[in-house]
């Protein structure tokens, strides 16, 4: 069963060397180290979770891959200034496999809104339906037709869809800054 390939997820999310980029609920770290590898040596990738065991699995990953430019960040998203990072500081975020699992989503995307740049980019992935039991269960998934209102909602522009596998969706976004 071929799961969402986080390498091919960030090809097409185009992200550029030199790029600061922040993986909100980064889990055990697989997006987030490929992030690190297209923002190359001049980027910086920060690995945001609020389950710190999962934030250790993404450091052992990213030193695995001989990646320095990652901080790692255990923080609860779903608070004001919940991932610690400053106003309008970020190239990009990605919220891959999280928005299901939170409670407060609104809060999660306004995080994000207040963290990027003008313009800065967001690619959010998520799981299309429970596929009996192996994605979410049926009433945490979060059907893409309510993300795409939610997102537009929290104030960012559609972009494009990514290829995110046969059972993920995905969805980019930039920032209007308004």
């Amino acid at each position: 069963m071929a799961f969402s390939d986080p390498k091919r997820n960030i090809e097409q999310f185009a992200l550029e060397p030199g790029m600061e980029v922040a993986d909100f609920g980064a889990g055990a770290g697989y997006i987030a180290v490929e992030a690190a590898e297209a923002v190359g040596k001049d980027g910086r990738v920060y690995v945001i979770d609020v389950q710190q065991e999962l934030l250790t699995k993404a450091t052992h990953l990213a030193k695995e891959h001989h990646l320095e430019r990652l901080t790692f960040i255990h923080s609860d998203l779903e608070e004001a200034n919940g991932s610690t990072l400053p106003d309008a500081s970020i190239d990009a975020v990605i919220i891959s496999n999280m928005l299901f699992q939170v409670t407060d989503k609104a809060a999660v995307l306004q995080e994000a809104k207040r963290v990027l740049r003008e313009k800065g980019r967001l690619l959010v992935v998520d799981w299309r339906e429970s596929f009996g039991g192996v994605g979410p269960q049926p009433e945490q998934v979060l059907i893409e037709d309510d993300a795409r209102d939610m997102i537009a909602s929290a104030g960012f522009e559609y972009i494009d869809d990514i290829d995110a596998g046969a059972y993920h969706y995905g969805l980019m976004y930039r920032n209007n800054g308004k």
